[in-house]
């Protein structure tokens, strides 16, 4: 997908040199910020490092990425996840082994975020406590989790957010590229729609900005360079206390003149929003935040039936769930239809948590697109993340509870019906 971009690092007003670095690759399609840390310039040396080598790994990956382009499965998804591990792991193991080298250098190290363009999608990679925000259809979304002390608190129930903003440990980090010689790295992949703003950034400007300011400063039609200049004016009016690096990225929107090429990337683009509408009102999900929702995306895939096909057969095993994204199946038992699902609808989660026969067969009526999930992807990322994890685990819980009051209501009129029943047909005997 075609981007425009644009950064920008200012050192601020408190700091006697800027230790922050990024990359603007349109090129390769790879951005990076880096904020560097360690005394005497060490931190300059940490995120220059940490940029020129995660070039390197992702060039040493591009095979395995350039796979994502022809085929997005999970598995591809997989093999670009582990090409920025890679990458990110390499500047770590780098950066540890020069400050190792020279006494001056002991202890430096950088935070990281980085995303790289893949045709439609986008992976990201994160280490620190620099951020990637999402800007889509005027809403704004962190698609990064700070690695700090605080942060570890708030998730712990330690902390409130409140005290979080004031704590006097708030910029104490928790995981950097290049502290030890390997580092755990945050990885996502999410599909680029047309329209989409991405703000890459180090804690010298979030620590400033309100999430809210995000659309104010660079919503749609608002000049890049421009842009870029508000968020370090606003970073330095506000104080300065740190470096201040932003690096912008727009995909851009769908041309005048349609070709066959922007008609399929427009039809792409609709169906990765509609498999996120759908993951977004499922009561499975809707309670993850919008980050969390993107991982679970990342673990499906899309495949389309043609009417009259059987997705699923009553009897069957199976480890899928299908959220349906464009048409209708039809929901039978017995070979008698029950039920009717559109776009939105799901059935099949219960393979999701363990191998019991399926209940129904369910028939796609018209071509019907639907995303599936299965249980070892879905598993897979819950171990990743074990906050998720609650969250889902939670959201069975209560869906299985939800389900056993509807059948024990659905049972207790049952009973009521039969002794109903069962006092007419006794009644005239009474009378007797």
């Amino acid at each position: 997908m075609k981007t425009q971009t644009q950064a920008l690092t200012d050192v601020g007003r408190k700091r006697p040199h800027n230790e922050d670095a990024f990359l603007c690759d349109d090129a390769a399609g790879l951005y990076i910020v880096c904020d560097g840390m360690g005394g005497h310039a060490a931190g300059e040396v940490a995120s220059a490092m940490c940029i020129e080598a995660v070039k390197q790994g992702i060039a040493a990956g591009r095979a395995d990425l350039d796979k994502l382009s022809s085929d997005p499965g999970p598995k591809a998804r997989d093999g670009a996840c582990r090409v920025m591990e890679r990458a990110v792991q390499r500047a770590s193991k780098e950066i540890y082994q020069a400050a190792q080298a020279e006494s001056g250098k002991r202890g430096m190290g950088t935070t990281a975020v980085v995303l790289l363009t893949v045709g439609s999608k986008a992976v990201i990679g994160h280490v620190g406590d620099s951020r990637i925000y999402l800007l889509r259809g005027g809403q704004v979304h962190r698609l990064t989790e700070d690695h700090t002390l605080v942060q570890a608190q708030i998730k712990a129930g330690l902390m409130t957010r409140e005290e979080a903003a004031v704590s006097s440990v708030r910029n104490v980090i928790t995981r950097a590229v290049g502290i030890q010689e390997s580092v755990q790295v945050d990885t996502l992949v999410l599909d680029m729609l047309p329209g989409d703003r991405y703000l890459l950034c180090s804690d010298g400007l979030h620590g400033y900005l309100r999430e809210e300011e995000v659309g104010k400063l660079f919503g749609d039609g608002v000049d890049l360079p421009a842009a870029c200049k508000r968020f370090v004016d606003l970073a330095n009016e506000r104080g300065g206390k740190d470096n201040i690096t932003v690096l912008l990225i727009a995909a851009e929107g769908a041309p005048a003149v349609a070709t066959a090429a922007t008609r399929a990337a427009e039809d792409a683009a609709a169906d990765a929003e509609a498999r996120l509408q759908a993951i977004r009102t499922m009561p499975l999900f809707r309670h993850l935040t919008y980050k969390e929702q993107m991982a679970v995306l990342a673990v499906g895939h899309a495949v389309t039936f043609e009417p009259g096909k059987e997705i699923v057969v009553q009897g069957s095993v199976g480890e899928e769930m299908f959220v349906v994204v464009r048409g209708r199946v039809g929901v039978e038992s017995g070979g008698v239809q029950v039920a009717e699902l559109g776009t939105g609808g799901h059935f099949g989660e219960m393979g999701l948590v363990d191998n019991a026969p399926r209940s129904a067969t369910v028939r796609s009526l018209d071509p019907t697109r639907c995303m599936v999930v299965r249980r070892s992807d879905l598993m897979g990322l819950m171990r990743r993340e074990p906050v998720l994890a609650v969250k889902l685990l939670w959201a069975f819980v209560q869906a299985l509870s939800d389900r056993l009051r509807t059948a024990n209501a659905e049972l207790s009129e049952a009973k009521q019906e039969l002794a109903g029943a069962a006092v007419v047909e006794v009644a005239p005997f009474a009378g007797e």
